[in-house]
């Protein structure tokens, strides 16, 4: 273990021992993720470019000798919550869902989960459209795999948190998430296939050619639980019905305009939102092909902002705030920007040189001044490794 790591896991012991006076068996984390390419596709058969994230959740956890299962968050201690193992949606509500829920998910599939303590601890910025539900989980799902050794692997972990979200939580999110925070690996993109789940990692190193991909959190929180995120769903789910194609994955790119103009004359709404899904899984095979072909990873900007514009106009669940820092960060020099997640709020993302992340930072600042938005926060995203065990 790295010195970093064995720092980490005597911090979250240290804490699980304050509040239960007692040791651990072990500590687990699990990263949150910024997508660089591929939204609102991964429910529709689609492709998705994300990465983990260095901000993670960490879950230190020790079995109980009954049918227990506590959670506590060092976030929110005064929230912490009890249950049986034998816990059913509705029961428990809020971020402890997330956890709470996984071992629904594991007894809903089979396997036996007696009563556990966990302590949770995250970096993760909350609400910020970089995925902390899905690290929350997916640590769980970590700690509850190894704790009772259970036969799962990453991917059949990823399904269980997802399961958790969407019908536990009732979140109707895609695997996306999930999937790169389990599977995740350090300097490399997850460049998944939802339909098929193969996996490839690309190659990730914008410091070995002068660039960051900046994230800006635009301090605005998003909810997938409030309904917007759903009624898109819906109309991806629709317009692949009406195309009379299982998924739009189906469609191919050449013929999205004979397919347009069969939505157009039946409901319009529906026609921009397979228009963006389409398209966007052509924009995530396109900047797969520039970086795997060694070109400059510059080359890979427009087709960031072209996939903002298509979340903007055609998908409608981009922001204000995140139209603006898009926009501010391209007026000082990026190459390409947009937002990232599901929408509705949280973070956009800017692929800039590093000797300009400072100009982007007061571009983005100063336009947020102007508009009276509340300051945007600032980090530099580099490809983390997923869930894994610290001891």
């Amino acid at each position: 273990m790295s010195a970093a790591g064995s720092a980490a896991r005597g911090h979250a012991a240290e804490g699980f021992r304050a509040i239960l006076n007692r040791e651990p068996d072990g500590v687990w984390v699990a990263p949150g993720r910024v997508n660089l390419i591929g939204e609102h596709t991964d429910y529709s058969g689609g492709l998705v470019l994300p990465m983990a994230l260095p901000q993670v959740c960490t879950v230190t956890a020790a079995t109980r000798d009954d049918d227990q299962f506590s959670v506590c968050s060092r976030q929110r201690p005064e929230d912490a919550v009890t249950a049986a193992v034998t816990v059913t949606p509705g029961q428990v509500r809020g971020w402890a869902a997330y956890a709470v829920g996984i071992a629904w998910a594991l007894r809903e599939a089979g396997h036996r989960i007696d009563g556990v303590d966990l302590v949770l601890d995250s970096t993760v910025p909350i609400g910020a459209g970089l995925s902390s539900s899905a690290a929350i989980g997916c640590s769980v799902a970590s700690a509850l795999r190894d704790l009772f050794d259970l036969p799962l692997e990453g991917l059949e972990l990823a399904a269980i948190a997802r399961r958790c979200e969407n019908e536990f939580v009732g979140a109707p999110t895609g695997v996306m998430d999930q999937a790169v925070s389990m599977m995740a690996r350090a300097g490399h993109l997850l460049y998944l296939d939802t339909r098929s789940m193969q996996i490839e990692q690309v190659p990730f190193a914008l410091d070995q050619v002068g660039l960051t991909l900046l994230v800006i959190d635009t301090r605005t929180a998003h909810d997938l639980n409030d309904g917007g995120y759903g009624s898109r769903r819906k109309a991806v789910e629709d317009g692949a019905r009406l195309l009379g194609v299982p998924e739009l994955r189906d469609v191919d790119a050449v013929d999205l305009a004979l397919a347009l103009t069969r939505l157009e004359a039946e409901d319009p709404v529906i026609a921009r939102r397979v228009r963006h899904v389409v398209t966007e899984n052509a924009r995530v095979r396109a900047v797969v092909d520039v970086l795997e072909s060694g070109a400059d990873p510059r080359r890979v900007g427009p087709i960031l902002t072209a996939g903002h514009h298509s979340l903007r106009d055609d998908f409608e669940v981009s922001t204000p705030e995140l139209d603006a820092a898009a926009e501010a960060a391209e007026a000082a020099g990026a190459y390409g920007a947009r937002m990232t997640g599901g929408g509705f709020g949280g973070s956009a993302i800017a692929l800039v040189d590093t000797d300009a992340v400072d100009a982007v930072k007061a571009a983005v600042t100063q336009a947020y001044a102007e508009r009276g938005f509340q300051p945007a926060a600032f980090f530099s995203a580099v490809p983390a490794a997923g869930a894994h065990r610290l001891d």
